[in-house]
């Protein structure tokens, strides 16, 4: 997910930073350095934001299925005692 998220926010600040700094005029090297300075910046933050919540979605994931699967052994303890 990291991945997925730091190709998404570079390419996006990348696109944004370009068009804005065309639009202020200013030089198409200035322009294109900027942007790709943002690109690496906001790619490196997106990356660790997707680390982030991979992990979070997967803890959430791992402790419901293990809640589950308790709650199914004792009804399976229960249902082979009564």
């Amino acid at each position: 997910m990291g991945r997925m998220y730091a190709g998404i926010l570079g390419l996006l600040a990348f696109s944004t930073v370009l068009t804005r700094t065309l639009i202020d005029g200013t030089t198409g090297v200035v322009a294109l350095q900027t942007a790709t300075v943002c690109l690496f910046a906001f790619a490196a933050i997106g990356y660790f934001a997707g680390q982030i919540a991979d992990s979070i979605v997967g803890d959430v994931v791992h402790t419901r299925f293990d809640e589950e699967l308790a709650a199914r052994e004792e009804a399976a303890e229960a249902k082979g005692s009564a």
